[in-house]
């Protein structure tokens, strides 16, 4: 399974710091809201998006 997030939703969450890791995103990339992020079943559950 594949759980996509996007920027703005990260954000929202509180786990953007996270995302940015994940994908190798720095402070002064830019980054649009609705920009997506497509996460692996396990990275999803590491960020507690699913149990």
């Amino acid at each position: 399974m594949k759980v996509i997030i996007t920027q703005a939703e990260a954000v929202e969450k509180g786990i953007w710091i996270d995302v940015m890791k994940m994908f190798g995103v720095y402070n002064e990339d830019e980054v649009w809201p609705n920009e997506e992020y497509i996460l692996t079943e396990e990275q999803a559950r590491k960020l507690g998006l699913i149990l």
